[in-house]
């Protein structure tokens, strides 16, 4: 006879393992089932985020970041250093151990917060009663009953149409992630969070990046001021950046791959690469869920169909991150996980999509929260902009990196916040300011009038605010 429990979480990632968690604080026989597993075979819970997306790219952006620091800024403290190298074996053993120590701490959680977690491939078997039958493909197949089932099975990359992912020559995310000596030259398909970080990592370390995109523009989702401030400091790095390109054929051999391409002006180009990277974007992954077996639906781009609520066509079947609609950012996928659990347990819990920030880890990092300047302007908002450089901040100088700047945008009228955006040094942390201001309905006066820490980074959001006001008091 099946084990029965009040839920069943398919998917370990972000939204998976936090849903797992929640559930089980609020009193709910929890089951968690993934399938990703270690070299050594063990589980991997935590998902892309864990094994193969946020946390290893961190930990390979700050070795790069590091490396790039003792060969280009020590020298300006009065740090001499000769003779650096770049010992990849190393950075990626360090980044494996960062992964595993992760995986760990997920299963930690599980056990300390009593819930049951299945080794393999969770899917739908069909309905019995008034539960969900699961079934667990793994070492140990099984099945499993569950009240409510939420489905967070995540995201995987998107293919280029006629190249073949080998994680040799033509690489993904992961193989990104696991180059294992810098390469020469180094191309990248794609624009995005994935192929800027990407292209950075490898840049820094001492590849010649070429990074290929189709949009005509860099980054046309951020705001305009902070788009072009990173286009500017990008090139002024080395990461060759061509926008408004149109793909023809890719060979690969041995040795070497070859791109046929066409810039935006219609040129023809053929590049040679001695690996690629494909970083065109993310599908959601529903592989082996059985969603056709028990008729819960899909829409016609693979997205799990649900409500605002993440309530599917079935019910107590759940959906969560990346395999819905919305942005694909493991902490939207862990807001949307807790709130679900809560909803289970009958409270009434609200994400708002409009507060969810967004960050590039790149060098200066990006980040932001709201509308962007072009969204407004094409929504008719009137609105009041101010910015403010890190070039003017103390802090920054101190810290010897005053790239970038800090751009908050509010209602000309009420001076409601809509939208805070920034480039510079540690934004990726100063964006949470505004994050906040903006779930509490701050005006930018709010910011303008709190004191912050001298000196700190975060007076440029200060002054960013006074200058709404056209009152900067340090520029």
């Amino acid at each position: 006879m099946a084990e029965r429990y009040d839920v069943v979480v398919i998917g370990a990632g972000p939204g998976g393992y936090e849903a797992a968690i929640r559930a089980a604080q609020l009193g709910l026989r929890t089951a968690c089932i993934d399938d990703a597993s270690r070299p050594d075979g063990k589980p991997a819970p935590g998902g892309t985020c864990t094994n193969v997306g946020c946390i290893p790219s961190k930990a390979l952006l700050q070795s790069s970041e590091n490396f790039e620091q003792v060969g280009h800024a020590f020298a300006e403290h009065g740090i001499d250093v000769s003779g650096a190298a770049i010992d990849v074996g190393r950075m990626l053993a360090r980044k494996a151990k960062i992964v595993t120590q992760s995986n760990d701490g997920i299963l930690y959680l599980f056990k300390k917060n009593k819930i049951a977690f299945f080794h393999g491939v969770g899917s739908f078997v069909a309905k019995a009663g008034d539960a969900w039958r699961i079934a667990v493909a793994g070492k140990t197949p099984t099945e499993l009953a569950a009240t409510h089932v939420i489905v967070a099975t995540g995201s995987r990359p998107r293919p280029l149409p006629g190249v073949a992912i080998d994680n040799r020559r033509v690489l993904d995310n992961e193989g990104a992630l696991a180059i294992p000596a810098v390469p020469s030259r180094l191309g990248v398909v794609g624009a995005g969070v994935i192929g800027l970080e990407m292209g950075s990592v490898w840049r820094r370390l001492g590849a010649q990046v070429t990074v290929l995109e189709a949009l005509p523009s860099l980054l046309p989702t951020v705001d305009v001021t902070i788009a072009r401030e990173a286009q500017k400091l990008f090139a002024k790095q080395g990461l060759a950046i061509h926008t408004g390109v149109t793909l023809g054929e890719v060979g690969v051999d041995a040795n070497a791959v070859t791109v046929n391409y066409t810039d935006a002006g219609g040129k023809a180009h053929v590049a040679s690469f001695d690996r690629l990277v494909v970083a065109i974007g993310r599908v959601p992954y529903t592989t082996g869920l059985g969603a056709a077996a028990v008729g819960l639906h899909c829409d016609e781009r693979g997205f799990v169909v649900v409500d605002d609520a993440c309530r599917t066509n079935l019910p107590n079947i759940w959906a969560v991150g990346d395999v819905v609609r919305g942005p694909m950012l493991a902490h939207k996928a862990s807001e949307e996980g807790v709130a679900v659990a809560e909803r289970i347990a009958g409270q009434v819990p609200h994400v708002d999509f409009n507060t969810i920030p967004w960050v590039i880890y790149t060098s200066p990092e990006i980040a932001w929260v709201g509308k962007t300047e072009q969204q407004l302007k094409a929504d008719g908002v009137d609105f009041r902009a101010g910015q403010f450089p890190f070039t003017a901040n103390g802090r920054a100088r101190a810290l010897g990196d005053t790239r970038g700047l800090v751009k908050i945008l509010a209602d000309r009228a009420s001076d409601a916040i809509l939208g805070v955006h920034m480039i510079g040094p540690l934004v990726s942390e100063l964006i949470s300011e505004g994050v906040v201001a903006m779930e509490f309905g701050a005006a930018s006066e709010d910011i303008a009038r709190i004191t912050h820490a001298h000196p700190t980074l975060s007076e440029a959001v200060r002054e960013a605010a006074l200058a709404v006001d056209g009152r900067t008091l340090n520029l």
